[in-house]
């Protein structure tokens, strides 16, 4: 990073200590005429359900948690939802190629040298987790939401063991979509630009008195990027997906919710056919109120995965997910909150070994039936009218590991209206997965290496602290701090004889870290956010470790990050955009530090139809955001948007 970059990344360092990002309602297509009203009452309205399970105030929240709303998304112009994602301060986001992401909280994005893949991050889709249980990673581009179809993404950066289990280990992404009842109506967005060029077209209504519908169909073609040599990578992606969802409400006592995708991604691959990835989910949700004091949910979804290659010998996997659970909350007296629930999630997978003239990539057994059984509890006691203490324990049995026991103890305190002082201990676990314990590499016919049956949980200790408060008339901060102490890190490990390789858990250590943003309102149409997330890692091999590789093979993080972005209301009809945005240099292997601008102007020209020009990625030809990934261009792009 050149001194000029450095010196612009510690001024949006600096701005992001006094501001916080702007929290807006905004009908489809109508601009908001206030952006000046912010308080901590206004951050009271928005009210998140993923760090205690219960609907709260996020003022009251007692965690660091980043809402991404609905009107976030629509100013930013953002239309995949690893773009959206880079909204939140406290998520790290890599592009890797056209399709593909690299997305962490707190560290440890992998490294692709060790094979080192992040696994320490828990993502859900309307409560469906959707990461892999064969690598505990993720598929970025089978992850798609109509971005018009979201109310807010709530972002938790920490361990949510204690509610989530396994692999809730770094942070929680929770998408949270829109009740059918809210998108009535016909929908039609089309985007063209140099890098993407995308469609889609959705339709909602009524179902008799009491219930609603949307369906929707989209596409979206990205480019080929060059690789990190600058050379043509040949790798344009596609995916079309379609889709449903049904509400029905039933008075205040019962609502049921059922929905599903279908979608069929396909990347280029120079000289063979495309590598393809299939998916489909259906879920279904049913509330009930008991009584004043009393709710339970039950909930259930089905999940098919079906991913294969194509220059490797066909090469792949399926998996297959049957999701069950249910939870009660029930208030004790005036004081009291207790939640409850029992869960069991069954998967299946029959993977096709990769086998190739220089190498191959079995599994023993290819194929295998397993069962993860869970129960929590969380108990939820009002000290004072201010003061919460938050007691929690996730029972969970996996099939490699056994039970795992995942406590949490959250203490929240509220001085007065305009602030909230909290902080937690929490223990987390990343469990082993068919990766760990069943992989077999071979070099010609060399066994190069071996999953290890052996192989133990990872495990996390977390502390944590945070403040969140209004500074100002128009401004407010969160400040989030942690401590985090990690034991039995996987690691590549020597054999008795040199070969094969094999996985131990041969790392421990430690990271700590500063998270900030906030936001001032300059006036009632401009409103700067701003955030910095800034860490430190301190990881060693125990003494019986092998070394091979570095502590880097657990990942390749940058100390810091941070942006400062502008949202203003020009008129009545036109709105801009503007997103700077520093990420520093990533240490082994190294990729260097960039700064880049994001741009939008958005025309509204009626209640119907809205126009918007985008640029990404404006003060360089290109950067490359990850080791070994593409190099990522300049975008510009023209939006269309009509509601009919």
């Amino acid at each position: 990073m050149s001194p000029g970059q450095r010196a612009l990344t510690r001024s949006a360092i600096a701005t992001g200590l006094l501001m916080l990002s702007m929290r807006a309602p905004c009908a489809a297509l109508a601009l908001p005429t206030d952006l000046g009203s912010l308080t901590l009452e206004d951050l009271g309205k928005v009210v998140v359900s993923s760090v205690t399970k219960n609907p709260e105030p996020l003022a009251k929240a007692p965690a660091a948690v980043y809402v991404i709303s609905h009107d976030d998304i629509m100013r930013s112009g953002a239309r995949s939802l690893p773009d959206i994602l880079r909204l939140a301060p406290n998520l790290e986001v890599f592009q890797t190629s056209p399709g593909n992401y690299v997305i962490t909280a707190r560290g440890f994005n992998g490294n692709n040298i060790a094979q080192s893949f992040p696994n320490k991050l828990l993502v859900l889709i309307d409560g469906r987790s959707v990461y892999s249980p064969i690598f505990s990673g993720m598929y970025w581009d089978d992850q798609f939401v109509l971005p018009e179809d979201i109310e807010r993404i709530e972002v938790i950066s920490g361990p949510g063991g204690a509610l989530w289990g396994a692999n809730a280990v770094n942070g929680v992404i929770n998408v949270i979509t829109r009740s059918a009842a809210d998108t009535r109506g016909g929908l039609l967005a089309v985007r063209v630009g140099n890098l993407e060029s995308s469609a889609a077209v959705q339709y909602g209504g009524a179902l008799g008195r009491d219930a609603h519908y949307r369906v929707y169909a989209r596409n979206i073609r990205r480019h080929e990027l060059d690789d990190a040599a600058g050379q043509p990578a040949r790798n344009g992606w596609n995916s079309p997906q379609v889709g449903f969802r049904i509400d029905w409400d039933h008075g205040p006592a019962d609502s049921i919710m059922l929905q599903g995708d279908l979608h069929d991604g396909r990347t280029d691959q120079p000289g063979a056919d495309d590598a393809r990835s299939t998916g489909a989910d259906v879920l279904a949700r049913w509330r009930h109120t008991i009584s004043d004091t009393s709710n339970v949910q039950f909930q259930a979804y089905y999940d098919h995965v079906h991913r294969r290659g194509s220059n490797d010998g066909g090469s792949g996997f399926t998996l297959d997910t049957l999701d069950v659970e249910m939870q009660h909350g029930l208030a004790v007296g005036k004081r009291q909150q207790l939640l409850w629930g029992l869960g069991d999630r069954i998967y299946r997978y029959d993977i096709k070994p990769r086998i190739a003239t220089a190498s191959s990539l079995l599994w023993d057994p290819p194929r295998n039936t397993q069962s993860l059984v869970n129960a929590f509890v969380q108990d939820q006691v009002a000290l004072t009218p201010g003061t919460t203490l938050t007691l929690g324990l996730k029972a969970e049995d996996d099939p490699y590991s056994g039970l795992s026991l995942m406590p949490r103890l959250r203490l929240s305190w509220q001085p007065g209206r305009s602030s909230l002082l909290w902080a937690a201990a929490s223990r987390a676990v990343r469990t082993p997965t068919p990766f760990d314990e069943d992989v077999i590499e071979k070099l010609g016919p060399t066994v190069f290496l071996t999953g290890n049956p052996a192989f133990k949980r990872e495990k996390l200790t977390a502390y944590e602290a945070g403040w969140r408060g209004q500074v100002a008339t128009r401004a407010t901060v969160s400040v989030s701090l942690y401590y985090n102490v990690y034991d039995d890190l996987r690691t590549v490990e020597l054999s008795p004889t040199g070969l094969p390789l094999t996985w131990g858990n041969g790392m421990e250590g430690h990271t700590c870290g500063v998270e900030v943003w906030g936001s001032y309102a300059v006036s009632d149409w401009w409103q700067l956010g701003a955030g910095i997330d800034a860490q430190r890692q301190r990881l060693r091999f125990k003494p019986e470790a092998s070394g091979l590789l570095g502590v880097s093979q657990a990942g390749d993080d940058p100390e810091y990050q941070g942006f400062v972005r502008s949202m203003m209301n020009l008129s009545d009809h036109w709105t801009l955009y503007a997103d700077v945005r520093g990420v520093d240099a990533l240490p082994d292997p190294k990729v260097p530090g960039y700064v880049e601008l994001d741009l939008r102007l958005g025309w509204l020209v009626d209640d119907k139809l809205e126009l918007s020009l985008a640029g990404s990625n404006l003060l360089h030809a290109w950067h490359q955001e990850y080791p070994f990934g593409n190099r990522i261009g300049r975008g510009v792009s023209l939006d269309a948007r009509l509601n009919f």
